[in-house]
Parts: C-alpha cells; structure tokens; sequence
C-alpha cells in the first residue's frame, strides 16, 4: 500500500479535511487515508502506480459490493426467520438495487469528493452507487469485515432497511408487469416505434401492449429505460386490476 499512499497524498493542503469529512461519514478514525482517495478517484485520471496498474474506484466498487450483499443477507437471515430463498433474495435485491443505492451516495453527498478529468455533469446517476460501493470496499480494506458491518448497520440497514416497506417496494415495474400477464395468460408486447421528438439526444419511444390493446407509452434515452417507464405508468393505470385479480389468487 506505500505505493498507492505516496501517489494520493500529494494534496497535503487538502488531506486534512478529507480526512474529517470521511471520519464523520464513517464514524470512525480512517487508517490509511490514500484508500479512500483511491475510492473517490475516476478512471478518467488514470493514475497508476509504480507497477503501472490503474487506481481508481472501480475495483473498491467489485469488493465494496460482495462485502454489502453479505452483510444484507446475513442481517435478512437472522430477521426473517421464515423467509425461504426466493424471498431472501428478492428482499436483498431491493436493498442494494441501483437506485437504493444511488439514493444512498446522494443522501451522503459522496459526489463531492470525486476526483475527475472530466466535469461531474457528465456523470450518470450511477456514479452516486457506484462510489458508495467503493467506499465500502474501501473500509473492508482499511478496517476489515466488522468495521464494514457496523458502517452499514448505521448508513443502510437503521435508516433504510424496513421490512414491511420492502415487501411493498417495486424495483422493476417491467418484471412485476410481465409476471402478472404471465400469471394470467394475458398476451403482452413492448413496441419500439417511430419517434418524431427534436432532441438533440437520441431517445428511444416505447409502446406497451396487453390483450392486443395499447396501455401506456413513453420515452427514453434508452429502450431499456423507455420499457420501464411504459411499465411504470401501465401499472399505476391497471393497479386496482392488478391487486384485485392478486388477492383473488392468494
């Protein structure tokens, strides 16, 4: 690690109150401060080391989220004593999907400490999840598995993690929406079709069919994107059908 100590230290003028805001965000003393530069670090700096590999956050973000998917399924094991795999596993989902977790780097203002050769602008709103999963990862490195358990018992499973909330909480309208059709042998088609909007940026229309009949539409800068937005507004259209024919099959 004096490899990587060496490089990130060179802000000594800023090192001081980098040093307190990641104390105050992780509740404790940080060890070796240039893993959690390092976890802040964009590739588009390519900074290396004196071997010539790249430092930036997106190997603390691999390791950052074993440890946090670990951590939630070890906490959901011992809570829900009567949850089978299926359930542990959709439940766990919904904690570290990518939007939790994007709220999560955004409630932490996590943004603020980027270091980048191109304008945070340009940065989707993945880069909120992303850099928590590496600070996670970085306090694996620096501290160990306790340390990154009690970190995420105070930032996600206290504030976020509520049972009953989850069970209710949606993390893909598009999945939800094709397994009750399914359920209900219902026929359903996503259709891209012509798009006459003058973005500058290329979106993509997406219409949603069920029963041969056009339920909702919407549009995107991708059609993974414009699928899950028609999803959304379909169910809200269809929710009392839904539940109703739901509670009827249970």
């Amino acid at each position: 690690m004096s490899s990587i100590r060496n490089i990130f230290n060179s802000r000594s003028d800023k090192d001081g109150n980098f040093f307190r805001e990641i104390k105050n965000i992780i509740g404790f003393k940080p060890g070796t401060i240039s893993i959690y530069e390092m976890a802040f670090t964009h590739r588009s700096t390519n900074i290396k080391d004196s071997k010539g590999d790249i430092l930036n956050y997106e190997r603390l973000e691999f390791l950052g989220d074993a440890i946090l998917g670990a951590v939630i399924a070890a906490h959901l094991f011992k809570k829900v004593p009567s949850g089978n795999e299926g359930y542990l596993t959709k439940m766990r989902s919904k904690v570290v999907s990518r939007e939790h977790l994007n709220e999560l780097g955004r409630d932490l203002d996590l943004i603020r400490f980027i270091r980048s050769s191109i304008p945070i602008e340009s940065f989707g709103q993945n880069i909120h999840g992303n850099i928590f999963e590496a600070l996670v990862g970085a306090i694996y490195l620096d501290k160990g598995f306790k340390s990154c358990e009690k970190f995420i018992q105070k930032r996600v499973i206290k504030p976020y993690v509520d049972i009953e909330k989850l069970e209710g909480k949606i993390i893909s309208y598009k999945s939800n929406l094709i397994e009750w059709c399914q359920k209900n042998k219902k026929k359903f088609d996503y259709l891209v079709y012509d798009d006459t909007g003058n973005d500058t940026v290329k979106h993509f229309a997406v219409k949603l069919k069920i029963e041969d009949k056009v339920v909702a539409k919407a549009r995107a800068t991708s059609k993974k994107k414009a699928e899950e937005r028609a999803s959304k507004r379909a169910y809200y259209k269809l929710q009392r059908k839904i539940e109703k024919e739901d509670s009827a099959s249970n």
